[in-house]
């Protein structure tokens, strides 16, 4: 009987790669491997490391020795070390972009997103990475439709996920293309980890621009800051700023992104998140305390920003107990 052959799966390792995400993917793989034998089905998974050596790629390990290596996945991990240089990412993307050429699956996780960017194959597609990431990303290739507020987007034959600990989710998502739902749902149990699905919202920190050069407007944002944006209107900001309105709306946004309003509700929504986490105060209470007298409106707004609604935000992520 002619053996069936197991897909590859090729790991991409690199300098400053994160070594938990190159052995707990190859861990991942292994288990739902198991699992799908456990259930009968033939075959499983095939793991690989590439390393590059020289002017060459090597595979360094193999955990199916012996067919010709054809990945059908290629996996430019995560990583903890400052981004590689553009000259030093170029030949590592050229060998993802000629697998790509020949039927493969290109996916990154975090910054390993910028490699996958280099072959130049994101252009015009979304892509996500981690949010601290994202503004980067989004300048360095601004053909890219980069939407960091979502976990893993899988684009067919371009998958991308968001924050350092998201190659679980891209596993999964893995396993489920290559061995079907069942044993996603194995491995997911076996692991103890959630089932794709989750987005970055409810992770993401809120972290103001304030290195733009422009007075008038960061002392606005310290103003808003200190105040918690509790009470701010227009009226108050361009007093602040002495600025005409036109100006002082186009250099807002020019100087942090957004508006002075999505500004205010940042900075309410991440007081709001504190709240939550750390006291046991209602959320009819957090909500007045933060700038709204009416708690459907905050929730509403809540829930658009982080993804989550405050009573689930709490459940996750409170330390101090609940409150109604």
């Amino acid at each position: 009987m002619t053996a069936i052959p197991m897909p590859e799966i090729a790991l991409l390792l690199y300098d400053g790669a994160q070594a938990a995400a190159i052995h707990g993917l190859t861990d991942l793989f292994t288990v739902a491997t198991r699992m799908a034998r456990e259930r009968g089905g033939p075959g499983g998974l095939r793991v690989s490391h590439w390393r590059r050596t020289g002017d060459a790629m090597a595979c360094v390990h193999d955990s199916g020795p012996g067919p010709a290596h054809d990945p059908a996945i290629v996996i430019a991990p995560p990583s903890l070390a400052p981004l590689m240089p553009a000259a030093d990412m170029r030949p590592l993307a050229r060998w993802m972009a000629e697998a790509h050429a020949r039927g493969a699956v290109l996916a990154s996780v975090c910054a390993g997103a910028f490699l996958l960017a280099e072959t130049g194959l994101l252009a015009g597609r979304p892509a996500t990475t981690h949010w601290g990431y994202a503004g980067m990303l989004a300048g360095r290739f601004p053909e890219i439709r980069v939407d960091a507020d979502r976990l893993v987007i899988d684009d067919g034959d371009l998958i991308t996920a968001g924050g350092v600990m998201a190659w679980a989710d891209l596993g999964l998502v893995l396993v489920e293309r290559l061995l079907g739902p069942t044993i996603m749902l194995d491995t997911a149990r076996f692991l103890l980890v959630d089932p794709p699905g989750r987005d970055q919202r409810s992770y993401r920190a809120f972290i103001p621009v304030l290195g733009h050069g422009d007075a008038a407007i960061l002392k606005v944002q310290h103003g808003l800051q200190a105040s918690g944006a509790v009470g701010a209107d227009l009226a108050a900001m361009l007093a602040l700023s002495g600025l005409e309105e036109r100006t002082f709306l186009r250099r807002f946004r020019k100087a942090t992104g957004m508006t002075p309003t999505e500004y205010c509700q940042q900075i309410r929504v991440a007081n709001a998140r504190a709240a939550l986490e750390l006291t046991r105060r209602s959320v009819g209470q957090i909500a007045f305390d933060v700038g709204y007298d009416d708690p459907s409106a905050f929730r509403k707004l809540f829930q658009r920003l982080t993804g989550l609604s405050p009573g689930a935000y709490r459940k996750r992520f409170g330390r101090a107990g609940s409150g109604d």
